[in-house]
């Protein structure tokens, strides 16, 4: 049984291990809320999953120690069990999807775990982690379906409510569901009136539609940046915390969350992985009912996103928040025209990063050519006022 009890002890034997984090105040998130971000992006190992690794494996029996242990992950649980192992001197073996990104896995293996690498997705790693459990022996630590795990997830929430003690709304990333059941429990147990939202990607809602139909579904595929959260199934236990202390979970889309991670370094200094990203990017885009007036603590989960993910998202976080423009221009083919083009851009402010001029295409006048530019730009206003004065100098703008 999951009792505040046993999350008070696992903050206590958690102290050993893991550093404090902060709840941040980002007054730039949503100007109809006061937010504030819990850290632990900032944890050791990069995610609050050490916490729940840690303090499941601190009450393993000395039996179950010396068999070793085995887990499987998106990555950031994986480094978590890798690191706890270490520290009680136990052999740990981890399974990852081929996916993984380089970096967690490389981060893994730094801890002395040794690494699998499983075709397919967590799912996938799940059974296999189950298949050499069952064949050699070891200790399966489960990545969020586990009393022990999810006690030691829910020392986050005594943090936050002590550090915040009039949060009105606490917003969770969801993937299987071992994090908010941790801090809902929690939290409900100690605050019943603060509000526990969670957030899974779009395009893997797992919980959302298990809860919809309040039994728990298997997803047939998920798509998501946010690898951590990409889970096809919620757990047995989880699903059941969340039906009782959860007070809503809703969705946000991959381009949303590219928008917060944006946002997390450029107004907060702050790296987010994509799970970590999805509480901000619920508050920033509304998804979260009743903001308004309301002091808000998002979760920011973990910051191990890997270098080349990071730098197509921030591609498609300046797309979504009107940072960037791709403008296709068709063009007489006469001198003066890239001219004319290049004063009204630089008059507005625009910067012009990239430009490319084609002479022949089949869908244009033989007398014409097409220029493609894209540019660096301050906002969707600053996008319309640029295309409508191209416009009425005559240009005609061939993509939207």
């Amino acid at each position: 049984m999951l009792t505040l009890d046993k999350v008070f002890n696992a903050s206590n034997v958690l102290k050993e291990v893991i550093r404090p984090t902060s709840c941040i105040n980002a007054p730039h998130v949503n100007p109809d809320c006061t937010t504030y971000l819990k850290t632990e992006n900032l944890q050791v190992t990069g995610s609050f999953k050490v916490r729940g690794a840690y303090y499941k494996i601190s009450q393993l029996s000395e039996e179950e120690k010396a068999h070793g242990v085995i887990a499987c992950s998106a990555g950031n649980h994986a480094q978590g069990v890798a690191l706890a192992a270490a520290k009680n001197g136990i052999k740990s073996i981890i399974c990852l999807p081929d996916g993984a990104p380089i970096s967690k896995v490389e981060a893994t293996k730094s801890y002395g775990a040794e690494v699998c690498l499983v075709p397919g997705v967590y799912d996938d790693a799940y059974e296999e982690a189950l298949r050499q459990r069952d064949e050699h022996g070891y200790t399966f630590i489960h990545p969020f379906d586990d009393e022990n795990v999810i006690a030691g997830q829910g020392t986050i929430g005594l943090e936050i409510l002590n550090d915040v003690t009039d949060a009105d709304i606490i917003v969770v990333p969801v993937g299987g569901g071992g994090l908010i059941s941790g801090v809902a429990f929690t939290v409900k147990q100690l605050k019943p009136q603060v509000k526990v939202y969670g957030v899974q990607a779009e395009g893997a809602p797992s919980m959302v539609e298990s809860l919809a139909e309040d039994q728990i579904k298997c997803l047939e595929s998920v798509h998501t940046i946010a690898d951590g959260i990409k889970v096809k199934e919620p757990g047995e236990h989880t699903f059941e915390y969340c039906k009782q202390y959860v007070d809503k979970i809703v969705t946000v889309t991959d381009d949303e969350v590219s928008s917060a991670i944006l946002h997390l370094i450029e107004k907060q200094k702050l790296i987010a992985e994509g799970a970590g990203a999805v509480s901000v990017a619920a508050v920033m885009f509304n998804k979260i009912p009743d903001l308004k007036g309301k002091k808000v603590v998002c979760l920011v989960s973990g910051g191990n996103i890997d270098v080349t993910i990071l730098s197509r998202v921030i591609k498609r976080g300046l797309l979504k928040s009107g940072r960037s423009d791709t403008l296709t221009i068709q063009l007489e083919d006469k001198p003066g025209q890239l001219k004319g083009v290049s004063a009204i851009i630089s008059d507005l402010g625009g910067n012009v990063v990239s430009i490319h001029h084609e002479r022949a295409s089949e869908d244009s006048d033989i007398t014409d050519c097409l220029l493609r530019l894209v540019l660096e730009t301050r906002n969707y206003d600053h996008i319309r006022d640029i295309r409508t004065a191209l416009t009425k100098a005559g240009f005609k703008i061939v993509n939207k």
